[in-house]
């Protein structure tokens, strides 16, 4: 790619809001959610990179890094050509990527991160609450499992939590995810719409 995508990613353990709040976030104008599952789910199953990842996924293993993020950056690249996704006017908003530290630094070619929306929670039980809610209204019957759910945790914590030692910390903003939806939604958006007004008028935010 010639360019770097301007982004903000939304970053935070399983449950806490991030999708739910970049999907609505998607539906302002100006900006563009883009959610790493929405790369599986799109995955042709016959393409090189679909094949890898029926390998991979067949076997019950996870899909290396550097092959999840050709995934990724294929799939962005071909929104942005039907015109779903407008890199000069639209920020783009990433949810469930990078989830590693080595896919941080491999993303570095595609994406310049001009904020890191951090939805933190500090009470863990409320969480898993959360997350047994979230499992009986969309069945996810995973999820309803306290040690699926435990689990899920420990790889985010072990995994996935150092990537934000990977930004400079001038470029994190802590959002109270256990606040109320609007709150949590208000709180996000006086960080990304001085971001996105920056991108559209070509500046780098302060």
């Amino acid at each position: 790619m010639s360019t770097r995508y301007k982004c903000v990613l939304l970053f935070g353990a399983p449950g806490s809001g991030k999708g739910t709040q970049g999907k609505i976030v998607g539906n302002i104008p100006g900006f563009f959610h883009f959610a790493c599952g929405d790369v599986f789910r799109a995955i042709d199953i016959h393409s090189e990179l679909g094949k890898i990842f029926c390998e991979y996924s067949s076997r019950g293993e996870l899909v290396p890094d550097d092959v999840t993020v050709r995934m990724w950056a294929e799939n962005l690249k071909a929104r942005a050509t039907i015109g779903f996704y407008k890199p000069k006017s639209d920020l783009l908003i990433l949810d469930g990527i990078p989830r590693t530290v080595t896919q941080a630094r491999i993303m570095e070619e595609h994406i310049d991160v001009l904020k890191v929306v951090h939805l933190i929670c500090r009470d863990q039980e409320a969480m898993f609450q959360r997350l047994r809610r979230r499992a009986l209204k969309e069945n996810r019957l995973d999820d309803v499992d306290e040690k699926v759910i435990r689990k899920r945790w420990a790889v985010y914590e072990k995994e996935t939590y150092p990537v934000l030692g990977y930004y400079p910390k001038d470029k994190i903003v802590e959002v109270n995810s256990l606040a109320s939806p609007a709150r949590v939604l208000d709180d996000i958006l006086r960080v990304i719409v001085p971001a996105q007004e920056h991108h559209f008028a070509g500046l780098s935010p302060e």
